[in-house]
């Protein structure tokens, strides 16, 4: 008999939950638990129905042609279960998803960083007074506020082409001043070089590779932190790149990279974690989704509903967890966007709730201001 290491795919299907999407701190030891939890922002738009294909809807392949991911042939999905299968390899909705908040504005704290606060004064966060981190030249918003936070920048800088890096410099002189800020120094150092023949070459676009070692390292950074018996025990970060309006490459080709990055970086963490593993979710979410047809230069434009993914081995994981709203042309958002059937701020709740036991009152009151309607999804721990 042949043994061999779990691949990533496998991992994810066996602890990590996908929802379509509609719209650390160490607990007292008397509990007998040590939860972590990690959020990844992707930011962008992930493609939910690239990801996480619905195969089994008869309207799936009528609205990708030959870019829907299928369950057999040369580049054959992985089955999540008898409905969905795996991929094998707009500004104000990044506020809204960072900040919390119930509509875009102006926000100065994360719902990441004010869950931590709620913990702090019930004595439930112990550690080495910094209770939380971010990985990256600025802290993301979602975990900024008014609980301590230890920032750390990778080695390794994002790696983009000076194109994109000036577009994510509009999107963010907006959103995220201190963000812009940096960018623009990274930018203007790339001209200043080349004026100066000190590298000779064009601009061009970040290879594979770098994407997948930048996310690795990153990623597997975060998970050192979180692993450490006196470090943090809430952490976050983000990767950029995922608006894939053209070329978006389901099979082969950017997206296909870019969830392959990803599938490193789950590795990476599950890896640095060794044991508490058992005691930690990683929380995957991206702030709107795409289109659900392709569009002319092969791409996907801004939409509506698309997946979040839980891992890590404190799930009740090896499910997808829909309330799948059918792709026949009448179902269609706005007759052209996946339909949202589940508030992501209620998958969230679920895991603040009963992995870091975060008061449900204060859910709706402080962390997710105005969302008393929206309850707690239940039954995702083991």
């Amino acid at each position: 008999m042949t043994m061999h290491a779990p691949t990533r795919r496998e991992l994810l299907l066996a602890s990590g939950t996908l929802f379509a999407w509609a719209y650390a701190p160490r607990l007292a030891r008397a509990e007998g638990r040590d939860p972590r939890f990690l959020v990844v922002v992707l930011r962008g738009a992930l493609d939910g129905l690239a990801a996480v294909a619905p195969v089994g809807d008869p309207e799936w392949q009528r609205l990708r042609g030959d870019k829907a991911l299928m369950p057999s042939g040369a580049s054959a999905a992985l089955p999540l279960d008898s409905f969905f299968a795996l991929n094998p390899s707009h500004f104000d909705g990044q506020d809204v998803l960072e900040s919390g908040l119930g509509s875009p504005g102006a926000a100065d704290s994360g719902w990441l960083n004010r869950a931590l606060a709620s913990l702090q004064p019930a004595g439930r966060v112990t550690g080495g007074g910094k209770d939380a981190f971010a990985i990256g030249p600025i802290a993301p918003l979602v975990v900024r506020g008014p609980a301590p936070v230890l920032s750390w920048t990778p080695r390794r800088l994002p790696p983009a082409s000076d194109d994109t890096l000036t577009r994510v410099l509009d999107l963010y002189r907006h959103t995220d001043p201190m963000l812009a800020r940096a960018l623009e120094e990274r930018l203007g150092l790339a001209t200043i070089a080349r004026a100066g023949g000190m590298d000779g070459q064009q601009p061009r676009a970040a290879g594979a590779g770098q994407v997948r070692a930048y996310f690795a390292e990153s990623a597997g950074m975060a998970a050192k932190f979180l692993a450490r018996p006196d470090g943090p025990r809430i952490g976050a970060l983000a990767f950029d790149g995922w608006d894939t309006h053209a070329d978006e490459g389901v099979m082969s080709g950017r997206l296909a990279n870019l969830l392959a990055a990803l599938d490193g970086a789950i590795a990476a963490i599950e890896s640095e974690m060794k044991e508490t593993w058992r005691d930690t979710v990683v929380a995957v979410i991206t702030e709107f989704g795409r289109t659900a047809h392709i569009n002319g230069t092969d791409g996907t434009d801004h939409g509506t509903a698309t997946v979040a993914l839980l891992a890590g081995g404190a799930l009740k994981g090896g499910r997808v967890v829909a309330d799948w709203p059918g792709l026949k042309p009448a179902n269609l958002h706005e007759g052209r966007d996946l339909k949202p059937t589940t508030d992501l701020r209620g998958v969230l709740k679920g895991v603040l709730k009963d992995h870091l036991r975060v008061d449900e009152a204060v859910l709706a009151s402080k962390v997710f201001p105005e969302s008393g309607r929206v309850k707690p999804v239940a039954g995702l721990l083991a």
